[in-house]
């Protein structure tokens, strides 16, 4: 028997039966590395790292070297180990890693590192393997790199470690806070303190022939801070952080309605029954919350897509549930819903995800939880880039 407030549930056929799924489609990773490679003054570099900002470090890896790229970054040692171990043979550069960190299993297995203070370079020359190393500066943060204080004498022991064969300084790198507003006075001193501790490397006799400091976001709106290389990451995936080139989002999250029920006016929804409706109407449930990487601050803002019509998330999201009002859809249990998308079909982005919770779109796409299923699309054949190797 069903009523108002009871619940409606559907069997399934076992054959359609589905999980919450995340889908990758390393065919608009390709086409936004072209365009960032296009973009580049110099070589691009591929920033894989938080698990190539949650869409698979290794499958992004392969897609971006094969379409422009022609390295790659990650931040921990523990990270590049992943990339090596899938046997890929591309230059690597590690930059966020502790003093004790195994730098010479880095030197061994050939993966450059940072160096961002005198305790590092200390570190990484008392080890048995010589590493190549780039010298992090600090462009105006105050997070990683070397303060400007203390750049001179880091270029200076840098260079007796050179010196006795202890390590290679190959090349310098930088970062910018605001790139994504060009105009922003603190990226004009950014790249005049990333110029000058170039200058300083050159003076104590170093030749980094390797110097970066533009991301994304300055790769696509600032020549001025392309150097030798860009590191791109966020792009990769279909961010821009500065609002002004159409990229193409990479990742899909669809979940199943597990279940289905009508509801009459003024029936309670969630913990603390943050929502009340407001008409008689039907509830859908999905098998997916803040565990799985939705934000709890998006409740009462955020839509899914159920059967082509926008509809709205209602209540708390919970750790494993989100419920959604499907009005007048008609959808029952087992139909799939988009959480997000690329937005073709009118789902919600990821963008919007990021604004309904007042966060970055770089946090939802990482926040993907491990208990959703990874479904990876590949990439067509694209033509290599005359100018690019692409290997």
């Amino acid at each position: 028997m069903t009523g108002p407030g009871s619940l409606a549930v559907r069997p399934l056929d076992p054959a359609s039966r589905s999980e919450p799924r995340l889908a990758v489609d390393l065919g608009a990773v390709a086409r936004n590395t072209r365009t960032l490679a296009d973009r580049a003054s110099g070589e691009l570099m591929a920033v894989v790292k938080a698990d190539g900002f949650g869409h698979g470090a290794v499958d992004v890896a392969r897609t971006t070297l094969a379409h422009g790229a022609t390295r790659l970054g990650v931040t921990s040692l523990a990270e590049a180990w992943v990339l090596r171990d899938a046997g890929l043979v591309a230059p690597i550069l590690s930059w966020l890693n502790p003093v004790d960190a195994d730098f010479p299993a880095a030197a061994v297995r050939d993966v450059d590192v940072a160096v961002p203070s005198l305790t590092h370079l200390a570190a990484v020359a008392a080890g048995p393997g010589r590493n190549r190393v780039h010298l992090h500066v600090d462009a105006g943060m105050a997070r990683d790199g070397a303060e400007p204080e203390e750049w001179a004498a880091l270029c200076r022991a840098a260079r007796r470690a050179e010196l006795r064969g202890q390590l290679e300084v190959v090349g310098v790198m930088g970062h910018l806070g605001c790139a994504e507003d060009p105009a922003d006075d603190c990226n004009a001193l950014g790249r005049t303190r990333f110029a000058w501790a170039v200058e300083a490397a050159r003076g104590a006799g170093l030749r980094p022939r390797e110097r970066h400091l533009a991301a994304t976001a300055a790769t696509l709106t600032d020549p001025r801070a392309h150097h030798t290389m860009s590191r791109v990451g966020a792009g990769l995936v279909g961010i821009d952080p500065s609002g002004t080139t159409v990229l193409e989002p990479a990742m899909t999250l669809t979940a199943p309605l597990v279940q289905v029920r009508r509801v009459r006016a003024g029936t309670p929804v969630g913990y603390r029954h943050a929502h009340r409706t407001t008409r008689a109407t039907r509830l859908g449930l999905l098998p997916l919350g803040y565990a799985d990487g939705l934000p709890r601050v998006a409740s009462g803002r955020a839509e899914v897509l159920v059967r082509g019509t926008r509809c709205p998330v209602v209540g708390r999201i919970s750790m494993d549930q989100v419920v959604v009002d499907l009005g007048r859809t008609g959808a029952e249990a087992g139909e799939q819903v988009t959480v997000f998308g690329p937005g073709a079909a009118g789902e919600p982005t990821v963008a919007e995800w990021a604004a309904w919770a007042d966060t970055i779109e770089h946090e939802i796409v990482t926040g993907i939880g491990a208990r959703v299923e990874r479904r990876t699309l590949a990439a067509p054949y694209l033509r290599p880039l005359s100018t690019r190797s692409g290997a």
